[in-house]
């Protein structure tokens, strides 16, 4: 057995703490707005969260001498992100979570992949429908039905919480393709778009708070269990879960990473059975269960896998040059060497359309993150690059 294919149980051990941890940070971030409800309206939490993530962010870049975006195209597309990736969303949990348990909320954000897709394809034309992908949405919200428990009936305060963290999953769907359409190809860090999304979002909060809500509260004067959900949901929701996320995917990789979207509701659902004495219906868990391999399918980590191409060799892509005119030489047998054509033969060159292999860029395609959930980053990559949009940042310092 090769190296290649003994499981090296160093790295698991470097990356596997920290991504336990990411999980549980994300997952207690529910229990972090059930608290910070108790005391402040939902508009005036979201802004105070926002404001302490970008506050975290713009320490990091300044430690890492990164820079936010100078482009007005840039800031433009990141007034529809930040609303629908942040501002909205994030509203919405804390509004559903008025009516809802915390861990129910945990299990709706789980949703998200369910409408990237179709509006990927239906809206923004980045991402193409296969068969396997249409059968996970199918199971996804079949799941949605039993989570919901449409058999009871419908109404009521809970139901419209449970619509409104749906609502939320949903603008995860409108903010993730956007900014693959608009913006994955700006050559600005993860980070530092992460930050001007952030601070767009923070402005934004701002007015709409003033109007909606009033003027938020002063810090000093709420408790200090709601102070410190504040503090965990923006610098440690954001600002530090960021920060563990880009080492996994540094040390595990990016798919390995991703996965981490899994581990979320199942951290929600045990953080508020144990902290809050939160129960669920046996129908939520169980439609939770269906959402997450509907997920799994539509990602293709379930199924069938299509063969992989037998790469080719590494000189097949350049054609063989034609013998010089006065120097005949017969094909070789296939299971046979070619020797080098003599020092005075001439070669010809490879048509003008022979595949040629393209120089190494100096990094990988520019990646957009954008905050999923409670805190994961979606990380979105440009259309051609090959990798669909998955639930985790990309590395920054590009």
């Amino acid at each position: 057995m090769t190296g290649h294919t003994t499981p090296d149980r160093s790295a698991l051990r470097g990356w596997l703490p920290g991504f336990l941890a990411l999980a549980a940070i994300w997952g207690s971030s529910f229990l972090f707005i059930k608290v910070g409800i108790a005391e402040l309206h939902p508009l005036h939490l979201t802004l105070y969260r926002v404001a302490t993530g970008a506050a975290t962010l713009l320490v990091v870049l300044v430690l890492l001498r990164d820079r936010l975006p100078r482009e007005p195209r840039t800031w433009a597309h990141l007034v529809v992100v930040a609303a629908f990736g942040v501002a909205i969303p994030f509203t919405l949990f804390g509004y559903g979570e008025q009516r809802v348990e915390s861990m129910l909320a945990g299990i709706w954000n789980a949703t998200t992949p369910l409408f990237v897709l179709p509006l990927a394809v239906l809206v923004f034309r980045t991402e193409r429908l296969t068969v396997r992908a249409a059968v996970g949405l199918g199971l996804g919200f079949l799941g949605v039905l039993v989570v919901l428990g449409v058999w009871e009936g419908v109404g009521g305060a809970h139901f419209t919480g449970q619509l409104m963290c749906f609502g939320a999953a949903a603008c995860y769907g409108v903010a993730i393709p956007y900014q693959k359409r608009f913006i994955a190809g700006s050559a600005h860090s993860g980070l530092s778009l992460s930050a001007a999304q952030l601070l767009m979002a923070t402005a934004q909060l701002a007015v709409v708070g003033l109007l909606v809500a009033g003027a938020p509260p002063a810090p000093t004067g709420l408790s200090l269990p709601v102070v410190g959900s504040v503090l965990a949901l923006g610098a440690l929701g954001t600002g530090l879960a960021f920060v563990i996320n880009l080492r996994n995917i540094r040390v595990a990789g990016a798919s390995t990473a991703a996965t981490v979207t899994y581990l979320v509701p199942i951290f929600a659902v045990l953080i508020g059975a144990l902290v809050l004495g939160e129960r669920l219906n046996w129908h939520q868990p169980v439609g939770a269960l269906v959402v997450l391999l509907g997920v799994a399918v539509a990602q293709g980590l379930l199924g069938p896998r299509r063969p992989r191409r037998t790469p080719p060799a590494a000189d097949a892509s350049v054609a063989e040059p034609p013998p010089a005119a006065d120097a005949p030489v017969a094909a070789p047998p296939a299971d046979t060497s070619v020797a080098a054509p003599p020092a005075d033969a001439s070669v010809a060159a490879p048509p003008a359309d022979a595949p040629v292999a393209a120089p190494p860029t100096a990094g990988d395609p520019p990646v957009v993150t954008t905050p999923a959930g409670v805190g994961a980053f979606v990380t979105a990559r440009p259309a051609g690059a090959g990798a669909a949009a998955v639930p985790v940042p990309e590395a920054t310092g590009r």
